[in-house]
């Protein structure tokens, strides 16, 4: 999904590029967004879902929720979908991704940033089509309610499946989390992609484009800490290529 300016469509090549050298099968790439300008013409286009909501969650993570809706709202679509935030990187084979725990109508990544309590990251997820319509229709039911007890889509969603499914750990890894160099020693060593990763998630800053220049945009008084060297894989990874060196 794309909308808005954060990201143009090299965002959306880039993903394509990585997901063809990635998987081995064929497969559709579709971009639901409110501007198709530059973005290449294997991938499907239809335009981004609106979700009822006040400002300024509408146009925020929750708006992901819409993937939730019965077909005839999602062009017909139908079966099992692989949804992927614009601004992951993809390092490692997805076959399995199709092919993990089938009987599941919905897997997601765990969220690195609170391990252990059961709230996913909707930066990667498998879902069933029309499987999952309670989830948008909760949240439409009783809008300011869920809005006021949850700080975010991601852990609404969570709750709303009641015990979610996660990827095998190793699988999807937050940049921040697993692949910044403790401090200090991110000061002197690259972010490196850790061992079985194969999508890293770049939830608030760095985003990618940021990351491969070793750029971590924060007030003053945070780059005592926040502060990674540049993650030049990136730019090879973007390509559809494998590293060389990290």
């Amino acid at each position: 999904m794309k909308w808005g300016t954060l990201y143009g469509p090299e965002y959306v090549n880039r993903l394509y590029a990585m997901i063809g050298a990635n998987l081995r099968s064929p497969f559709r790439l579709v971009c639901l967004t409110d501007d198709t300008r530059g973005i290449c013409q294997e991938v499907e286009c239809y335009p981004c879902p609106e979700i009822d909501l006040p400002m300024p969650y509408r146009r925020a993570g929750w708006r992901k929720l819409t993937t939730f809706a019965q077909s005839k709202d999602l062009y017909g679509l139908q079966g099992e979908w692989l949804f992927l935030d614009l601004d992951v990187v993809i390092c490692g084979g997805l076959e399995d991704f199709f092919v993990f725990r089938p009987e599941e109508p919905f897997v997601l990544m765990q969220n690195w940033t609170q391990p252990d309590k059961g709230i996913g990251n909707t930066s990667v997820y498998r879902f069933r089509v029309g499987a999952l319509t309670q989830i948008l229709d909760g949240l439409l039911a009783d809008r300011l309610g869920v809005l006021s007890r949850y700080r975010n889509s991601q852990t609404y969603v969570s709750r709303a499946v009641g015990n979610p499914v996660f990827w095998p750990d190793e699988w999807c890894v937050l940049f921040k989390v697993q692949c910044v160099p403790s401090w200090p020693s991110r000061f002197w060593e690259r972010p490196r992609i850790p061992a079985g990763a194969r999508v890293i998630a770049f939830p608030g800053v760095p985003n990618p484009h940021e990351a491969v220049e070793g750029r971590w945009p924060a007030k003053w008084y945070k780059k005592t800490y926040k502060f990674i060297r540049p993650a030049t894989w990136i730019a090879d990874l973007w390509a559809g290529r494998q590293p060389e060196s990290q």
